[in-house]
């Protein structure tokens, strides 16, 4: 039976609806948030079992919560890299939020306003009629982006929403989801048509509903009447009700839950994750790597149930897409399974191993190149590389790693270098350079130059060291290096897990730091420059300056305030490049560079290898992954020293990238780099690739000296 129209401008909540089944209604809302509530508190309260965090991630509270709601209002991260996934997201986000909103004030008017309060609802009139107009337009784009996102995963299949750890669960979610929105607007128009009370019109303020407008429409352009209408309501009512009652209680036990888990995890950032790593305590029987899940921190796990298995970091992972067996979003969604089946009451495993059963296998982790793009594209702000290195410190406590990694340490060891050369034998490549290199430690410098192992063993790189050598003498600054003093820089043997190792080089460098005296240190390798800048300023030398194993005295930190200036040697030359009297016009190659990890995603600097390779004359075209979207070349992480079984090497795929599907095509005359691992795996790439005669690798010193060259050639 219809019900008279009412007058007001407004809405009956619970129109058609007995007090018996609203009693039964607050039950099952009640129901609803107390399940909700339990399953929150038992995710937070499982963190707890994870390790502290090495520094700490609440502090300063309320501006971590401004940040983090700043970047998920603005979905920023959704757009890196995706416009219709950014749009997809935002229209889901922000529609599902304002219907959340909407009902929350539907809730206050009718329990608080009028029931406790003994008011007339406040939910009429003109603020009805805005209310209405924006819960159907924000639940449209809700309907919309649900629409997108379910057009992506059946009908296009994007291919990085697919994986092993694809689920029924992801299926349970986004139809719910479809089926909430659209449900609501079918109750919406079920009730615009039955209030009409059997006239040809409806109550004209509805219109501001105006897809529940249009549904009631569509319902009565079928057939379906006013009465009919009202005897449908109350079931269609209960159905959506009970839906959304049961998605609020399921929400912490299923995908649902990286609403919270995911706001958490932005709140909770380290900005300078992976361009820094946790180091150990001094005592060796400490929990530092991965013998069991409750040894990973409590953002560790937390990053596990943040995961939304959207493939944003596998799609640009350069070990998966080159064969390697590393998929960072299995390896993350791997421990959460086995956390989640290990507290079911499931057998315990190794967490990471060489062979057998190991959640995850040790030649998986020996794929990382940490050029860390899968941090920088994941929206939720996973650390993955902090995970890998705990994984990789097990390995390695071990002895599970390969043998060319452990020669690899032991040269360091012993002799100072990756190559296991004699470091007495480090800066002879200054012999064969007709520019004076000053010996730091003797002398008062303004440039401090760490040259690294590379440019100081390896024969190519040599030509590199020396032109750097060449640009500095033309600048006329004062420069100077610290012979044999200098040591190994230890960032990738860090990445492997060789923490101690690492600390005993930083020391080392350190004393000799503080030996000299110099205005600023530059650095050839950006690996080199990474780990200067970002991480021996962390490490607590104080805490290590007793034990016997460490060959240092250091009882303080280095660095923490930045007054020492760490730079790589691009970023001092580009400041320097009016006193080499560039005209911008020496050389005339057509050439395109590549941004190094360390360089690029790590520290942000794209700018000033660009700006000296633009300076030389160069016709630079850049390549489609550029900048954030470098393509790593596959040396990082301990790669350049492992062997690894790769579909297609990173170095072969990059070069066929800057010869196939950039702008100038086959034009591209040379291949430009800005650290000493890149020239090494590029150089190699173009004998394996079979590109030898196509492109030359070269690196920024090289053409700047090349220019140096032409400009004084010019001259004469």
């Amino acid at each position: 039976m219809t019900v008279p129209l009412a007058t007001g401008q407004t809405r009956e909540t619970f129109w058609q609806i007995s007090h018996v089944e609203e009693v039964v209604f607050y039950f099952f809302a009640f129901a609803a948030v107390l399940a909700f509530g339990w399953g929150v508190y038992q995710r937070f309260a499982r963190y707890t079992q994870g390790t502290d965090d090495w520094f700490e991630r609440t502090d300063q509270l309320g501006t971590r919560i401004v940040e983090a709601a700043k970047i998920v209002a603005s979905n920023e991260k959704q757009f890196n890299r995706d416009l219709y996934g950014g749009l997809m997201h935002t229209f889901i986000m922000w529609g599902f939020l304002t219907l959340l909103i909407g009902t929350t004030i539907i809730g206050i008017d009718i329990d608080l306003w009028q029931k406790a309060l003994g008011n007339e609802p406040f939910l009429s009139g003109p603020f009805y009629l805005s209310y209405s107009l924006v819960m159907d337009a924000m639940g449209l784009l809700f309907v919309v982006g649900i629409g997108m996102a379910i057009y992506r995963r059946y009908w296009v299949r994007n291919e990085r929403l697919w994986g092993k750890h694809t689920s029924a669960e992801d299926d349970l979610f986004i139809w719910t989801l479809f089926l909430l929105g659209v449900g609501g607007y079918m109750v919406e128009g079920l009730r615009i048509l039955g209030r009409g009370g059997g006239s040809e019109s409806f109550p004209s303020f509805e219109i501001v509903s105006f897809v529940g407008w249009f549904t009631a429409r569509v319902f009565q352009a079928i057939g379906i009447s006013p009465d009919l209408a009202a005897d449908i309501y109350p079931a269609m009512w209960w159905s959506h009700a009970l839906l959304a009652f049961g998605f609020i209680a399921l929400i912490p036990y299923a995908k649902p839950f990286h609403m919270i888990s995911s706001f958490a995890n932005v709140v909770t950032r380290d900005e300078k994750a992976g361009v820094r790593l946790p180091s150990v305590p001094a005592d060796l029987d400490a929990d530092s790597g991965a013998e069991s899940i409750d040894h990973f921190s409590w953002k560790e796990i937390l990053d596990q149930d943040a995961c939304t298995k959207c493939g944003r970091c596998s799609s640009v992972c350069p070990a998966k897409a080159s064969g390697r067996p590393l998929d960072p979003r299995d390896v993350i969604l791997d421990l959460k399974q086995y956390r989640e089946n290990l507290d079911s009451g499931g057998d315990e495993k190794t967490i990471v191993a060489d062979g057998g059963s190991s959640v995850i296998q040790a030649e998986t982790m020996e794929s990382c190149m940490s050029c860390m793009a899968c941090m920088d594209a994941c929206p939720v702000e996973i650390e993955h590389l902090k995970s890998f290195t705990r994984m990789n410190r097990q390995l390695t406590d071990m002895g599970e790693i390969q043998p060319p990694l452990q020669d690899v340490f032991q040269n360091v060891m012993q002799k100072g270098n990756t190559f296991g050369d004699p470091n007495r034998k480090r800066g002879d490549w200054t012999e064969d350079v007709d520019v004076e290199v000053a010996d730091a430690r003797e002398e008062e410098v303004e440039y401090l130059w760490y040259v690294g192992d590379y440019p100081s063993f390896d024969e190519r790189n040599k030509k590199v060291a020396r032109s750097l050598a060449t640009i500095l003498d033309a600048a006329d600054v004062s420069f100077g290096i610290l012979f044999d003093d200098e040591k190994y820089d230890g960032n990738d043997i860090r990445r492997v897990g060789e923490e101690f190792l690492f600390i005993e080089l930083a020391g080392h460098h350190v004393e000799s730091f503080q030996d000299c005296d110099f205005e600023k240190i530059i650095c050839t390798d950006p690996h080199s420059y990474n780990t200067f800048k970002n991480e021996y300023p962390e490490v607590d030398f104080e805490e290590f300056a007793d034990d016997p194993m460490m060959p240092f005295e250091i009882e303080e930190g280095w660095n923490q305030d930045g007054e020492v200036d760490v730079l790589h040697w691009t970023q001092a030359v580009e400041e320097l490049v009016p006193q080499l009297g560039l005209s911008g016009n020496e050389l005339d190659y057509t050439v395109t560079y590549h941004d190094p990890c360390h360089l690029g995603r790590y520290n942000d600097e794209y700018e000033a290898p660009r700006e000296l390779v633009t300076a030389t004359g160069c016709d630079l075209h850049e390549m489609p992954r550029n900048r954030a979207n470098s393509f790593c070349c596959g040396g990082g992480g301990g790669g350049l020293w492992m062997e690894l079984e790769e579909e297609t090497k990173p170095s072969e795929e990059r070069l066929r990238e800057a010869l196939e599907d950039t702008a100038a095509g086959s034009e591209i005359e040379k291949f430009v780099v800005a650290c000493p691992m890149c020239m090494t795996m590029y150089e190699d790439g173009r004998k394996t690739g079979g590109f030898e005669d196509d492109i030359e690798i070269v690196d920024v010193a090289e053409l700047v000296v090349e220019a140096i060259g032409e400009q004084e050639t010019a001259g004469l």
